[in-house]
């Protein structure tokens, strides 16, 4: 699981019919203080999620698919949910 925050959405007038009725965003990876991490993805929305969020993103495609229900859709990253705290605890 990935943590990130979302930055935008993602439009596209031609693309592969499964994604028809789903939103993709573009997703920021972040660490847990918050700061960013590197790289982005880009994700399809499970959660409803919306631009400067904090989600949690499963990134591998065979979960991907089984989140979706799909067993041979074109997906590696979906948002699973939207996250309201983090709390880190400090290991001396």
């Amino acid at each position: 699981m990935i943590l990130g925050k979302v930055i935008g959405n993602i439009y596209s007038t031609i693309h592969h019919p499964f994604y028809d009725g789903k939103k993709l965003m573009a997703v920021e990876k972040i660490e847990p203080d918050g700061s960013p991490a590197v790289g982005y993805l880009v994700a399809v929305d499970h959660a409803g999620s919306g631009p400067g969020e904090v989600v949690l993103i499963l990134d591998e495609g065979n979960g991907a698919r089984q989140v979706l229900a799909s067993a041979d859709g074109p997906v590696r990253s979906v948002i699973v949910g939207i996250v309201d705290a983090i709390n880190e605890e400090k290991t001396p």
